[in-house]
């Protein structure tokens, strides 16, 4: 099924590709809308999937602070989702329309 990830009226991103891990859906690194996104200072430790850096979305001036993550090097039990980024913190992630 292909899924997209939206904010703000934008399509971070779209695939048909996506890995459902603990219930959220991590697109391909390839099928994100870089040009809205920005590194994070912000990390966080998963025991099993690693530590997990952040984009802050800017979308028609207004900006989401952390609102999707990656694990740029999981741990050997979360390798499928090297190279995907999850979101949350609004962003509306469905069936693409």
């Amino acid at each position: 099924m292909r899924m997209q990830a939206v904010w703000n009226g934008r399509v971070l991103a779209e695939s048909d590709r996506t890995v459902v891990v603990e219930g959220n859906h991590y697109f391909p690194a390839e099928t994100v809308n870089r040009e809205l996104f920005a590194d994070s200072d912000t990390h966080t430790v998963c025991p099993w999937k690693g530590t997990a850096s952040y984009y802050t979305v800017s979308v028609d001036g207004q900006s989401n602070q952390d609102a999707a993550w990656y694990y740029p090097e999981p741990k050997p039990e979360a390798e499928q989702i090297r190279n995907h980024v999850a979101f949350w913190h609004g962003v509306e992630v469905g069936p693409a329309e």
